[in-house]
């Protein structure tokens, strides 16, 4: 490892992101596999945290299926992490209260980035709109698991450009 490896950094200097999945993600691997495919949430979880550490970051998981556990994990994030990757399931397409989570935390410098599964746009039409989509700085949508990768890069992305923009923050 050289000094200027990502993982040389010291560890308060390394981005935190929460990687956090809504409801019914606890079944992948389980559910649909046409759909989702035969991955289940725990090998996104590792997948996602060892990229993570590739790439100079802390990454934390959490799931839930109840909404207000949701809000109260996206509030959380004031409190040491610099950016979330969320799966919020179908709560993309009516919740208000956590859009209006996440856009409070964003307007704080915590960008969030929306990730599907599936191609929302090609599956039934309540699920082509998402209220929460709005107020995250991206959405990845019908890249599989391979989304989950993507999605924590634009977040690391994003939080870079916010440091840069903010020294000393």
């Amino acid at each position: 490892m050289n000094a200027n490896s990502p993982s040389a950094a010291p560890p308060a200097a390394r981005p935190r992101v929460l990687l956090l999945h809504g409801p019914n993600l606890n079944l992948l691997g389980e559910r649909d596999h046409a759909t989702y495919g035969s991955t289940t949430l725990r090998d996104v979880e590792e997948r996602t945290t060892a990229l993570g550490l590739e790439l100079g970051a802390e990454v934390r998981c959490a799931q839930s299926n109840s909404e207000g556990a949701l809000i109260d994990l996206v509030h959380a994030t004031r409190s040491g992490d610099d950016g979330i990757v969320f799966n919020p399931g179908a709560y993309a397409h009516y919740s208000y209260a956590l859009r209006d989570a996440i856009e409070a935390v964003a307007g704080l410098g915590i960008p969030c980035v929306e990730v599907h599964i599936s191609n929302v746009h090609a599956r039934e039409p309540f699920r082509h709109t998402s209220v929460t989509a709005p107020v995250c700085q991206g959405m990845v949508s019908g890249h599989g698991i391979f989304g989950y990768e993507l999605a924590l890069r634009s977040v690391l992305h994003r939080v870079a450009e916010w440091r840069a923009a903010r020294p000393g923050a």
